[in-house]
């Protein structure tokens, strides 16, 4: 086997090695269960899943239930692990502001919600601390900067200032959309349905 060939096999070797030690997922705060996906994935690397979940929601009982939390699982040779929580997700903390639960269906043809520069500026501050942004030294501007462009990938639209009732009045429209468009769906499904069975 030639040297090259050796060096070749040994570099595949590492990368298997490293993407193993670390596993990344994001699991609702209080809601990890022994099924799938999480199963298979901490069982394979020898994790039994029982303790982790009950460990895992254990260390998010603080943590409002339900809210997506990005973490770390960094596995030890030993088959020990550590677990690193993070900052809930930028897209849970833009949707929450906004006060939806949903992104826009069509982005750039619908607006899903409204939010003001203040709740992008507060946002940044929370999310600036997260590793990706800290590493990199990111400034709250440019933080900022990529929360808007988030926020557009989701439908929301930022506005200088919005008032309570201007954004209770957009939220009854927007609900009274959302139920004709559901109508629609289901009507164009039952008519496709019908099309199959006379076919």
């Amino acid at each position: 086997m030639s040297k090259v060939t050796k060096m070749g096999k040994a570099a595949k070797a590492m990368k298997k090695v490293d993407h193993n030690k670390t596993i990344r997922t994001i699991i609702r705060a209080g809601q990890a269960i022994p099924g799938p996906p999480l199963g298979p994935i901490l069982g394979q690397r020898g994790i039994a899943i029982g303790p982790f979940c009950k460990n895992f929601n254990e260390a998010t009982k603080d943590i409002k239930e339900g809210i997506p939390l990005p973490i770390r699982i960094h596995i030890k040779p030993d088959r020990t692990y550590d677990l690193e929580l993070r900052q809930p997700t930028t897209s849970y903390f833009l949707k929450a502001a906004a006060g939806i639960k949903k992104g826009a269906r069509q982005t750039g043809h619908e607006v899903a919600g409204k939010l003001t520069l203040k709740h992008i500026y507060e946002i940044a501050c929370i999310k600036a601390k997260d590793e990706p942004f800290r590493v990199r030294d990111t400034s709250v501007l440019n933080v900022c900067k990529s929360l808007i462009g988030t926020a557009r990938s989701l439908g929301l639209q930022v506005v200088p200032f919005l008032s309570a009732e201007e954004y209770r009045v957009f939220l009854e429209e927007r609900e009274v959309f959302i139920k004709k468009r559901e109508e629609e769906d289901q009507a164009a499904a039952a008519e496709a349905l019908q099309n199959l069975r006379k076919k």
